[in-house]
């Protein structure tokens, strides 16, 4: 059921379904398609057969033999050196901004001077 807005009571009051319409609105006619500005040669999923091509040979088996091997190092050092210099620099960072934001609490708490 729809509502519309009586004029004279200003109360909602019950519609039929043209109130859904209102006057000057016609129901949306399908838009017509527009015309493609890089009309550029596609290349369909039939065309390209059942292999995908690939930049690059595929590493996931590699990976998951050394993410998966058991040597007590956790996951996110697996991968040598520059993982632990991203986990150490993150780290101190983390511990700095902790420290800093001690101080400037430290420093608001204290009175202002009169």
């Amino acid at each position: 059921m729809y509502y519309k807005l009586n004029g004279v009571t200003q109360r909602l009051t019950g519609a039929p379904a043209a109130a859904y319409n209102p006057q000057g609105l016609r129901p949306a006619a399908p838009p017509a398609s527009p015309p493609l500005i890089f009309a550029s040669p596609t290349k369909l999923v039939s065309e390209a057969g059942g292999q995908a091509e690939y930049l690059g040979t595929n590493r996931v088996p590699d990976l998951q033999k050394a993410f998966q091997r058991s040597d007590g190092v956790p996951v996110h050092l697996k991968r040598g050196l520059m993982d632990r210099l991203l986990y150490r620099s993150t780290m101190g960072l983390t511990v700095g901004g902790v420290l800093y934001c001690l101080v400037a609490l430290y420093i608001a708490a204290q009175p202002g001077n009169k």
